[in-house]
């Protein structure tokens, strides 16, 4: 009866649809698809995934493959899906039982992150499937394209660093594709200072890092006096260092690049503040069922007309009830940034429309976040859940 209730529920929010949720141009993944035996004793293709614009007529036939199968199931889980707007037919949520499970055993699963091996990104998919193959992708765009043509089962992607703040990027991409959020994952970032064997701190000139990184160390590398330099991620860094065999410019990034790349670590914790930890999302193909025995949250997004107090009335529907928001982050609406004026003066561009990202303290088998979410509705122009998923609370 509770996933009837969800699934009429959210069947009524996601009928709406934004205009950014289409895309101007498609995005093709052109991958080498190898046989290579995981350790969970079965074969499986390893992705080595990059952007083109080209088709790739590999991975087309494998999506109609894999349509095929979907089509045959598709009658049988109709009632099992609660993202009814989603227009593929999905396999059956898992539920929170099943992903604690999953968890738990890493249950021969193929999880995409974005960077190269050392990235935190990776060490963040690791800690989220313990015993998972960790496929590695140059943009974010990719691990989102790569879960939904089942090249990988799952996407472990930043999403907000409590120093750096949000990841933009993937706010966009979260209402740009229908993929949902299962899960998060905390995890606790440590820079290092690397450099090649041999090299010592007074020898370096300029140092390699991903911008934020280099910003989270601004204190001690300004201190060393190193020229910084932006790269594309940490680990990508670390890796041009090593196979350059540079001797004057070292690499900020994780401890488990230096043993990747054999680079030594001539500085641990440089980082300007200690707590440091960055907030990764998992993101799949089909929801879980949520649940009520343990602490969830729950992430929409939704717009609003112009108007005094329209937000405050937004986010009163949570207020009432007493439910604790964690997050709200504004994104402009791309496909129209700009409003006209509706007080007569020339038509002009007046303000923007917005899109407002919410995370809220409860599950979606909580009747009071429905509640929460009818009373929304009633004045929200678009309203889409994103997902409603088990709390993670480690921050190892």
């Amino acid at each position: 009866m509770a996933a009837f209730v969800i699934k009429s529920l959210l069947s009524q929010i996601t009928v709406k649809h934004s205009p950014s949720d289409h895309t101007s141009s498609r995005i093709e993944i052109k991958s080498a698809l190898i046989s290579a035996k995981r350790r969970c004793g079965c074969k499986i293709p390893v992705l080595a995934a990059s952007i083109h614009s080209e088709n790739d007529q590999s991975i087309q036939a494998q999506k109609k493959k894999n349509g095929n199968a979907k089509n045959i199931q598709s009658n049988l889980l109709q009632d099992a899906e609660y993202d009814v707007a989603s227009k593929d037919a999905h396999p059956r949520p898992l539920s929170s039982t099943h992903l604690s499970n999953s968890v738990s055993n890493g249950s021969c699963l193929r999880v995409a992150y974005q960077g190269v091996r050392g990235a935190y990104s990776e060490s963040a998919a690791q800690k989220a499937y313990p015993n998972c193959e960790a496929v590695p992708c140059e943009q974010f765009d990719t691990a989102f394209e790569s879960v939904e043509r089942w090249l990988v089962d799952r996407a472990v992607l930043p999403i907000e660093n409590s120093l750096g703040g949000s990841i933009h990027r993937n706010y966009d991409l979260l209402l740009r594709h229908r993929l949902h959020i299962v899960g998060e994952v905390k995890y606790a970032v440590r820079h290092c200072l690397l450099a090649n064997h041999g090299v010592k701190i007074e020898d370096l000139k300029r140092v390699l890092s991903h911008p934020q990184a280099l910003a989270q160390c601004e204190n001690t590398l300004t201190k060393l006096g190193l020229v910084r330099e932006a790269v594309d991620d940490t680990a990508g860094a670390a890796k041009h260092v090593a196979l350059q065999k540079l001797e004057d410019t070292g690499a900020v990034a994780s401890s488990a690049a230096a043993s990747i790349y054999g680079l030594n670590i001539l500085a641990e914790d440089i980082q300007d503040d200690s707590d440091n930890v960055t907030r990764f999302l998992i993101l799949a193909r089909e929801p879980i069922i949520p649940g009520t025995d343990r602490p969830f949250k729950t992430s929409i997004v939704f717009s609003l007309e112009e108007g005094p107090g329209v937000l405050f009335k937004a986010l009163a529907v949570f207020a009432l009830r007493k439910i604790n928001l964690t997050k709200i982050e504004s994104r402009p609406l791309r496909k129209q940034p700009l409003r006209a004026s509706d007080d007569g003066n020339s038509g002009l561009p007046k303000y923007f429309d917005y899109l407002f990202y919410v995370d809220f303290e409860a599950s979606m088998a909580d009747e009071n976040a429905q509640n929460a979410l009818r009373h929304l509705k009633e004045f929200a122009t678009f309203l889409r859940v994103l997902g409603s998923y088990p709390v993670h609370t480690s921050m190892v």
